[in-house]
């Protein structure tokens, strides 16, 4: 299974990075590298780096850390390059890119990759590079994404969660009063069946909130954010990240920017204000309205990367309960199995994922529960080899939905099977 993986890494690398898929997703993307990047550090740590570096060279001045870098040579994804027009807002870099961002898992994959070869990764600089490229990530995600009342961030799009058409969005999109109002090009469904993908109907509001955004030059204020929802995965990665970057600024000797395990405490306390008690887990807030969105999601188990994270016991209970199915799904399901809203095809809105699979078996084996986090892993990498490593899968089947030969599935099988598998 180990060589089938490398055979999609190396079949989706494009120079400097890695495509996610070579149809579907024909670009960089942000979030996706960072995954890529914790599985090639065991085919190859300085390719690993360069995954890293292709992306932080597209940063913006602000310190964002753009949800896609383009590559110029392709124009058949939408909204693509021609859509964003990077070029004409202040402050883009010298590469294409789309102005949203996705979840701040960066620094814990630089981490990773480092500690995969430090000795290497030192030759190189790798982490003097990374520092101050993460730091300005970070501090653009606590000067203009975060509340002062909640001391969360807010995303200001769907797409910048990773979880597209979570059942967390719809209320929010609902409140959104203006529509695209032109042709929704739809390239996607030339790679998927229209079962597995988001509607045109959000997609009309995902192209609007974009244009939005697009049109006052990203600048995050309130006029330019009709959209804004605090989002339970994306803030524990943040605070994930910002332990790992406690840990780069030790290994560098340096004076660190800021107390990083301090934000990190405060972000977990924080998150503690989106603890639904009678759902048993964490939810997302819609930060325009106030409204919680009172849904079971794989978001709001995610939490559980962050030590001593408030209700701990609670959600891994709701992880083994029947809503998840922890050992009787497949993987673990995105959404709530029990509930109306359940869809096993769609998306977000049931499918089961690696990436967020992974994420569970990192904080189920650091929170001790290593036959769980053993058992899951396994799951993910049997499912993942016998099925050309698929985007999601059927909870309840298996069955693959989504492109195939996707980059991150095939990344974190390789990083379980070096890490957690060996030998079995």
């Amino acid at each position: 299974m180990s060589s089938a993986a490398t055979a999609v890494l190396v079949q989706n690398w494009r120079g400097r990075h890695t495509v996610p898929a070579g149809g579907l997703y024909p670009h960089q993307w942000s979030w996706d590298s960072a995954f890529i990047a914790i599985g090639l550090r065991h085919i190859s740590p300085r390719r690993a780096q360069q995954e890293l570096d292709s992306l932080f060279s597209a940063q913006w001045d602000d310190g964002r850390l753009p949800q896609i870098v383009f590559d110029p040579a392709r124009d058949d994804y939408s909204p693509g390059a021609a859509f964003w027009r990077s070029d004409r807002i202040p402050g883009s870099p010298g590469v294409p890119t789309a102005g949203l961002v996705q979840p701040p898992n960066h620094a814990w994959a630089t981490l990773l990759v480092h500690q995969a070869d430090p000795v290497e990764s030192r030759r190189r600089r790798f982490l003097e590079r990374a520092y101050p490229r993460l730091v300005a990530w970070h501090q653009y995600l606590y000067t203009r994404r975060r509340s002062l009342a909640s001391g969360l961030a807010a995303v200001v799009h769907p797409w910048e969660s990773g979880m597209d058409n979570s059942p967390y969005w719809d209320a929010p999109l609902e409140n959104v009063a203006g529509s695209f109002g032109q042709d929704i090009p739809r390239p996607d469904l030339e790679h998927a069946d229209a079962t597995e993908r988001p509607s045109n109907r959000e997609y009309d509001k995902y192209l609007y909130i974009a244009a939005t955004y697009r049109d006052a030059d990203c600048d995050d204020s309130d006029k330019a954010c009709p959209f804004r929802v605090e989002d339970p995965a994306f803030n524990a990665l943040w605070a994930r990240s910002e332990l790992a970057l406690a840990v780069i600024a030790d290994e560098l000797g340096c004076v660190p920017a800021y107390d990083h395990p301090g934000r990190a405490r405060d972000i977990a306390v924080a998150l503690e204000s989106l603890w639904d008690a009678d759902l048993g887990t964490y939810v997302a807030r819609d930060a325009i309205t106030w409204d919680t969105q009172k849904y079971r999601t794989v978001s709001g188990l995610l939490p559980l990367l962050l030590p001593g994270i408030g209700h701990g016991d609670e959600l891994e209970a709701l992880l083994r309960g029947p809503h998840f199915g922890l050992g009787e799904s497949r993987l673990v399901p995105s959404h709530d199995l029990l509930a109306p809203t359940f869809d096993s095809s769609r998306y977000w809105r049931g499918p089961s994922w690696f990436n967020t699979a992974w994420l569970l078996v990192e904080a189920l084996n650091t929170r001790g529960a290593t036959a769980d986090a053993h058992a899951l892993a396994e799951s993910l990498a049997e499912i993942a080899g016998n099925n050309d490593f698929p985007e999601y899968v059927d909870p309840h089947t298996g069955e693959p939905h989504g492109t195939r030969l996707f980059s991150w599935t095939a990344a974190l099988c390789l990083d379980l099977q070096n890490r957690l598998l060996e030998g079995d």
